[in-house]
């Protein structure tokens, strides 16, 4: 079954996702390997929300950090956001 969404503009893809930091004072993970991807999503907004989500879930572990990547900006460095 697809799960299709009727996009309104153009698509802007965003990455979600985080994993155990080394140390708080800089972004090395302490595992690259065992990093979770939260999700590929077609808005900033709903990034955003998963990111948020996640990052509540893990609130306990100080180390524990999510990111928002910008997949769009990546497959076309030359267009601007919309």
């Amino acid at each position: 079954m697809s799960h299709e969404v009727k996009q309104t503009g153009k698509q802007l893809l965003h990455l979600v996702f985080g994993g155990e930091l080394e140390d708080l004072k800089d972004i090395q993970f302490k595992d690259p390997t065992d990093l979770e991807i939260v999700g590929i999503f077609p808005n900033y907004a709903e990034a955003h929300s998963a990111w948020k989500s996640a990052a509540q879930k893990s609130v306990d572990n100080a180390h524990m950090r999510y990111f928002v990547v910008h997949m769009h900006r990546l497959l076309e460095p030359d267009e601007d956001d919309e």
